[in-house]
């Protein structure tokens, strides 16, 4: 029986694609013992963009930076020195309190952007919260600080799917950057890509802005609406010519 497995780092409050790939694998780990990106803009993993004022910005968590080391993502501190929190609530409610499900859901994003003193903690009990609250099973959600498995770029991949008992690996969609196709097939691991199909919804802007906060995707469609988004991008998906 094949057993579909996902990788990917802890992202905060990530758009749609994220949770379609928990929808469609059978595991999904989180990849957070590999090194935090040096960059000092930040990255996916502290930072996801949301419609502020009718624009697309970024909503940042602050991160405490290890000078002159590097750092796993899962050791990575937020910097609570900062008001982010506070911030990024006041953001949220003044750019969403007319969204049509703002008082269906404002509760549960001021749960997300409470607790956490780690990056990673603070993302994956966010996953796993937004995961239940729209029908997901958050069950599917590991840890690859918790595996026994070793290896950079493709051998990693391989060897975490290995780890799950996995029999195929799901590669997204700019996985052809970096990623050894060929090592998945002598390893007998079959290549599944996720193919997302970003579904439309109702915004506060036109033309429709794709890949934004699974939280813009809450505010507009409510709970049922954003389950149904990640149904809509499957059906999509399984409806495409192959």
């Amino acid at each position: 029986m094949r057993k579909l497995v996902a990788i990917h780092q802890p992202n905060f409050l990530p758009w749609l694609g994220f949770f379609d790939k928990l929808a469609r694998a059978d595991v999904l780990v989180l990849l957070d013992d590999v090194q935090f990106p040096r960059t000092s803009k930040g990255t996916w993993i502290n930072r996801v963009k949301m419609l502020v004022s009718g624009k697309s910005a970024w909503i940042t968590v602050p991160i405490v930076r290890a000078a002159g080391s590097e750092q796993p993502i899962n050791e990575v501190l937020i910097d609570d020195a900062q008001p982010w929190r506070r911030k990024a609530l006041r953001t949220i409610e003044h750019n969403y309190r007319r969204s049509p499900f703002f008082e269906e859901t404002f509760a549960l994003v001021e749960e997300l952007l409470s607790g956490g003193e780690r990056i990673a903690e603070l993302n994956e009990r966010n996953l796993r919260t937004v995961a239940r609250s729209i029908g997901l099973d958050e069950g599917k959600l590991v840890r690859s600080s918790e595996l026994d498995a070793s290896g950079q770029s493709t051998d990693l991949l391989i060897s975490l799917t290995r780890a799950v008992g996995g029999t195929a690996y799901m590669p997204g969609g700019d996985a052809y950057r970096y990623q050894e196709d060929g090592k998945f097939a002598e390893h007998g691991l079959e290549l599944l890509p996720q193919d997302f199909v970003h579904p439309t919804y109702e915004q506060s802007v036109s033309p429709f802005e794709a890949g934004l906060s699974i939280v813009v995707a809450l505010m507009s469609c409510g709970f049922e609406g954003t389950a149904e988004l990640v149904a809509i991008a499957r059906r999509s998906r399984a409806a495409s010519p192959s």
